[in-house]
């Protein structure tokens, strides 16, 4: 049996200490935390201690840090879904890392647990930007059929 301590990262504290701890990381890509610097600060640890890195997208919401429910155009809403997970991808590339996993943030990941529109549409966002690599969301959720 194999145990997979992950850990949502790049949000605003000094976490790279954790990282030793953890097998996976979730790294926030700008929209309700983080910036270039601080992917890059974690995407460079993360390789070298050889852990699953995974994007960590939610709503543009900085002031709410995301846990606020955001009624934003469905296109939009795609669209910056695939910007914060192939700006991340990008920066993975150049540490020679891959992107293992997708676990939307806050208010995008408890919605989208229950709303099959918007759990399509994170499917679909997550299938351009980081084909292949995992969805994850609640078991027996919205996300986990828009997945399969």
């Amino acid at each position: 049996m194999r145990i997979d301590l992950n850990a949502d990262v790049g949000e605003g504290a000094d976490d790279l200490k954790i990282f030793p701890l953890v097998t996976s990381v979730n790294i926030a890509c700008g929209a309700h935390a983080g910036d270039a610097a601080t992917m890059e600060r974690a995407v460079a640890e993360a390789a070298r201690l050889g852990l699953a890195v995974g994007a960590h997208p939610g709503y543009p919401d900085r002031e709410g840090f995301g846990r606020r429910a955001m009624d934003i155009d469905a296109g939009t809403l795609a669209a910056t879904i695939v910007e914060q997970i192939a700006a991340l991808a990008a920066l993975a590339a150049g540490h020679g890392v891959h992107l293992t996993h997708v676990k939307p943030h806050g208010a995008l990941y408890n919605s989208a647990a229950v709303d099959r529109r918007l759990a399509s549409l994170v499917a679909s966002a997550v299938g351009e930007a980081a084909a292949g690599a995992r969805l994850v969301g609640l078991a027996r959720s919205a996300m986990g059929a828009a997945a399969a």
